[in-house]
């Protein structure tokens, strides 16, 4: 409960009203992804955002959690490579300051 709670608040939806949230922006900038432990809590993290992004209403109707679980799958696909990026670039060596430490999970 304690690392769902950590992990809802490194997530800051892109838009003003939560209730038609269509993307978030992860943090990551506490995170050391040249080791394993981050880049799997940055994994998390954004499988997370996914669930945000697209949790509609009613999903236990099996047609609407097929489109959920096809949505959240999508907007984790479509953050991989952000993902990779950002990996990349704390194997170069590459020092992200402040902010700019993030990536945005969106619904497809």
């Amino acid at each position: 409960a304690a690392a769902l709670a950590a992990a809802a608040a490194l997530l800051v939806p892109t838009l003003a009203r939560a209730d038609d949230t269509s993307s978030v922006r992860v943090s990551y900038a506490d995170l050391n992804l040249a080791s394993d432990v981050g880049q799997s809590s940055l994994h998390r993290r954004i499988v997370f955002a996914a669930r945000v992004v697209c949790q509609f209403e009613d999903s236990r109707q099996l047609p609407i959690q097929t489109a959920t679980n096809a949505c959240r799958n999508d907007a984790v696909a479509s953050a991989q490579p952000a993902y990779e990026a950002a990996v990349a670039s704390f194997r170069h060596g590459t020092v992200i300051v402040g902010g700019a430490a993030a990536l945005v999970v969106s619904r497809p």
